[in-house]
């Protein structure tokens, strides 16, 4: 049964792959190789499976080549965009600057133009005290030359009577001759006490024109200084506001920044000391107090200036980056338990220089267990920064830094899954996120 089974099974394969003779001939024989189809069969689906296995190796190399390809293009797109965004920062950064700087210039000029307004007005001031004093010298003088005059008409009254009441003693011509010459006498009188009048009332309307003139000048000099220092107010405020909400946005208080900056910055002296012209202890016009705002306004942007440069409002890198892992809570990349991550890594290429973030002391430089490479710098405030698992070292101990100087190499030392930077923050030895230093300082530098 068996044996007639497999003679039909033979008997249609060798309807479709009949039996095939492959014949060697050599110089002394003839010899054939029989290929039945059982055997023509097993080699077809061996060729077949073999071609399928080439198509699909070669369709999985060209859709990796390709994925490789659009993975590069990609990361190319995402660097050059960071790289226009750091130039951007870079250039609102010197704007702003530049901004600071022809505001300080031009607050400069303006406090001198005041200064000289001031002196003016002063001087204005005393030429019209001046000429008030001397109006009432000339009305003084008026009103005795009056009283002169009246105090003649009596005289000249008293001596009419006089002679009236002398009858028989003069004669008559006599009489007339002496009352012509008394008449005579009180009219010129007079007539010199009214001109002496008139020149002093033209002296007086000259001087009270004078006055008017200055009063107008001094009004208008007034309300030139009123808009140039309306200008100057505006001027700070905008130069100071963005700074203020950089500091609070990164958690500390500007009052207390402030008192600390000047603990240390304690000197006298300087264009921004208020400014006092009155020696007599009077108080202060409202054009000083304006004055003094607008210079402690830009004493206080000149201590948050100082204080910027302490503290890390800066990058770390400067190139190219991707943030990976951030600061808080998140899964151990080597055992998946929960644990505080007390940073935030920025993931670059090996070798990246890295560079401090504000003025400090360097206090460590070496190996620690967990971020291998590590430097830690010490700054103001209470302020401390750590830059781990570095691939470099490039400062030592003791080693005072400035913001922008390159103190390492970013690399994989350590307890680290791949090339990054690990940047920390310390405020009275406590980590504090740096993306709140670095987020806020984007608002201004």
């Amino acid at each position: 049964m068996l044996n007639r089974l497999a003679y039909r099974f033979h008997q249609s394969l060798e309807r479709h792959f009949p039996e095939q003779r492959l014949f060697l001939k050599s110089d002394t024989e003839t010899r054939f190789i029989r290929l039945r189809p059982a055997t023509q069969i097993i080699a077809l689906v061996g060729g077949t499976l073999a071609l399928a296995w080439t198509i699909v190796a070669t369709a999985l190399i060209m859709m990796d080549s390709i994925g490789a390809g659009s993975a590069r293009e990609q990361s190319a797109r995402q660097q050059a965009l960071y790289e226009e965004r750091l130039n951007a920062l870079s250039s609102d950064r010197d704007l702003r600057a530049d901004e600071a700087a022809r505001a300080q210039e031009r607050f400069n000029i303006a406090l001198t133009q005041v200064s000289e307004m001031q002196e003016r007005l002063l001087a204005s001031e005393d030429r019209r005290r001046e000429l008030e004093t001397g109006i009432e010298a000339i009305q003084d003088t008026l009103r005795s030359t009056i009283k002169d005059r009246d105090a003649a008409r009596d005289e000249a009254e008293r001596v009419t009577l006089a002679l009236n009441s002398q009858s028989g003693v003069a004669t008559e011509m006599g009489h007339a001759q002496d009352t012509l010459a008394t008449l005579e006498f009180l009219t010129g009188a007079l007539g010199d006490a009214a001109e002496e009048r008139n020149e002093v009332l033209a002296e007086a309307d000259e001087a009270r024109e004078e006055v008017r003139l200055i009063s107008d000048a001094k009004e208008a000099m007034e309300m030139r200084n009123d808009a140039i220092f309306t200008k100057l107010e505006e001027a700070l405020t905008v130069s100071v506001e963005p700074l203020d909400k950089m500091f609070r946005e990164a958690g500390m208080s500007p009052d207390d920044l402030i008192g600390a900056v000047r603990e240390g910055y304690s000197g006298q002296g300087g264009p921004l000391t208020p400014i006092s012209f009155s020696t007599s202890g009077a108080a202060p016009s409202p054009e000083e107090l304006r004055a003094n705002a607008i210079l402690s306004g830009l004493d206080k942007m000149n201590m948050y200036r100082i204080a910027a440069f302490q503290l890390p409002f800066a990058m770390p890198v400067h190139d190219a980056i991707r943030y990976t892992s951030g600061f808080g809570n998140r899964n151990d990349p080597f055992n998946g338990s929960s644990r505080r991550h007390e940073g935030q890594d920025m993931a670059g290429a090996y070798g990246t220089p890295i560079f401090a973030t504000a003025d400090g002391t360097v206090t460590y430089a070496g190996w620690e267990n967990g971020y291998g490479r590590l430097i830690k710098i010490k700054h103001d405030f209470g302020i401390e920064t750590r830059y781990g698992h570095l691939s470099g070292i490039r400062v030592e101990v003791g080693q005072r830094v400035s913001r922008g100087d390159r103190i390492g190499d970013m690399g994989n030392s350590g307890r680290s899954t791949g090339t990054h930077l690990h940047y920390e923050i310390r405020l009275s030895g406590t980590a504090i996120n740096p993306m709140t230093f670095i987020k806020a300082a984007k608002n201004v530098f």
